[in-house]
């Protein structure tokens, strides 16, 4: 069992493309589908014999573990994609999973922060933290540190808001991904699909400010990512979570009281271009979305927002 799940991680990788993300879910979901079919002291129950009530049993089991409803549905969709692969191998004769319902999602439309919050979020990292805090214990030199440092976070938020990007999309760009001069950057979003997507002039300047930082920890780093465009004081690529833990320093440090993810100003790019009278089709494309239904999200977010202005500023509301 153990090698027909490194064959379906091979088939993931090298034929669906999917991206790091999604083979790593997918590994611990049939992981654990393994870890269920096999009792202790046992060897794991052959796929031949895995039926639809098996899988239910399976989704029950995680129903007990109180996970969230999108974390089973995850789930699901792993188990049939890992069947759907079986099948394709004769190791199966059926997709079970396909005879399982996966659980009603909420639909759940983003909290979208205004132009004027996001601008004002922005507009406040104008001074290093170590000044907003009134921090006095830190030396001369972590604050130099601290300084240059936020000329990557600031190109970073920009470039996340400017271009509309996943978390990912950016911890993966590399310096030929930018055309500086057309204001352009390409990314490698999911399902590993190409797009080009423009960026406006303040990342535009954000990254000319962040250059000769890049420059100056490449030059001490003993063994750096010469490709990467956001690297780490050690000068290595920035991961995912070092952006999330990033975002929510800044918001904290500018006494925001919303929860700010790096996801937020993806959704406030989608969201602000629409209310200005962007194309939704345009939009569809500049954010990479596969379905048009996805991005109609966000016009539900605008609507919403419009109705709650309303409510607050109309006499006869």
């Amino acid at each position: 069992m153990n090698d027909v799940i490194q064959c379906f991680i091979g088939y993931l990788r090298y034929e669906k493309n999917a991206s790091p993300c999604t083979i790593r879910e997918y590994r611990r979901d049939i992981s654990q589908f393994l870890g269920f079919l096999t009792p202790p002291g046992e060897k794991p129950l052959p796929l031949a014999q895995v039926d639809h009530k098996i899988i239910r049993e399976f989704v029950s089991s995680l129903y007990d573990q109180k996970l969230e409803r999108s974390s089973i549905a995850r789930k699901l969709a792993a188990l049939r994609t890992f069947f759907k692969f079986c099948m394709r191998e004769g190791l199966a004769k059926q997709n079970p999973a396909r005879l399982v319902s996966s659980p009603k999602l909420p639909k759940r439309v983003p909290r979208v922060l205004s132009a004027e919050e996001m601008n004002a979020f922005l507009d406040n990292l104008a001074s290093p933290p170590s000044r907003r805090t009134g921090s006095k214990k830190k030396n001369q030199k972590q604050r130099e540190k601290e300084k240059l440092l936020l000329k990557r976070d600031r190109a970073i938020l920009e470039l996340l808001y400017g271009a509309g990007l996943r978390v990912s999309e950016l911890t993966g760009l590399d310096v030929i991904n930018i055309d500086t001069h057309g204001q352009m950057v390409r990314v490698l979003g999911k399902g590993r699909k190409e797009r080009i997507v423009p960026y406006g002039d303040k990342a535009k300047q954000a990254l000319e400010n962040y250059g000769p930082v890049r420059d100056e920890i490449l030059a001490r780093s003993a063994d750096p990512e010469h490709e990467a465009v956001f690297l780490n004081g050690q000068g290595r690529r920035l991961t995912t979570g070092a952006i999330r833990l990033l975002v929510k320093k800044y918001a904290r440090l500018s006494n925001v009281n919303w929860d700010l993810h790096p996801h937020a100003l993806r959704h406030a790019f989608a969201t602000h271009l629409l209310a200005d009278g962007a194309d939704l089709r345009a939009i569809q494309e500049l954010l990479g979305h596969v379905s048009l239904s996805t991005t109609q999200r966000y016009t539900q977010a605008t609507v919403e927002q419009l109705v709650a202005i309303y409510d607050k500023s109309h006499p006869h509301a």
